[in-house]
């Protein structure tokens, strides 16, 4: 029980969360961005870094109820929340909220366009909006590549599809240096300097 005031929220379960949610999602996505409910503690779930959500220490083995939960998704900072209309608690992330597990290559023309499908269904294509980024383990030298799927949600992209698109890469000119990257709808997403190609 979290305290707010003199009065004592009860922490919702995750069976309360996903009837709020359903009835909050049920004309169309959930506007999570326009509700700011109070906090009311912290939930026994978090998401795993292979994209696997547990409850109470179990994974939750219905895929349409994970998809409803991160459908109300929101990050604040560095801290994750399940967000409805009339409650807010916490979760944990090991890493990131999604996983990309496949992606597809379409063509307008010249320029060529990459759509990510994440593990919960979403889809979304990288471009200035949707950045793919790249960060290298410091100790590992391990790239982690991410896309933005919506609102500061980011997609670790799984290492089968981080090869195909190291298949798809070339270099070119950004921010005064020569990179290895990717391009996706007419912007270049860097991967990793050209001088440091060989080790990839």
């Amino acid at each position: 029980m979290a305290k707010m005031g003199s009065q004592d929220i009860v922490t919702p379960s995750a069976d309360s969360l996903a009837a709020t949610a359903r009835t909050a999602t049920r004309r169309g996505p959930a506007p999570v961005h326009l509700w700011n409910p109070p906090f009311c503690g912290d939930l026994d779930m978090e998401i795993r870094r292979d994209g696997t959500w547990f409850y109470l220490g179990t994974p939750i083995g219905r895929p349409a109820l994970v998809r409803l939960f991160s459908s109300i998704l929101k990050k604040e900072g560095d801290a994750y929340f399940l967000v409805t209309p009339v409650e807010k608690v916490g979760i944990k992330v090991q890493d990131a909220p999604f996983v990309a597990t496949d992606f597809t290559v379409s063509a307008d023309g010249a320029a060529q366009s990459l759509t990510f499908t994440t593990q919960v269904g979403d889809e979304v294509t990288a471009d200035s909006e949707h950045p793919i980024r790249v960060i290298r383990d410091p100790e590992t030298g391990e790239p982690r590549p991410y896309v933005l799927v919506r609102a500061n949600l980011e997609a670790l992209i799984d290492r089968k599809s981080f090869y195909r698109l190291v298949d798809l890469g070339e270099e070119a000119d950004h921010d005064g240096a020569r990179w290895f990257g990717v391009w996706s709808a007419g912007r270049f997403f860097p991967i990793i300097p050209a001088a440091e190609l060989a080790g990839l």
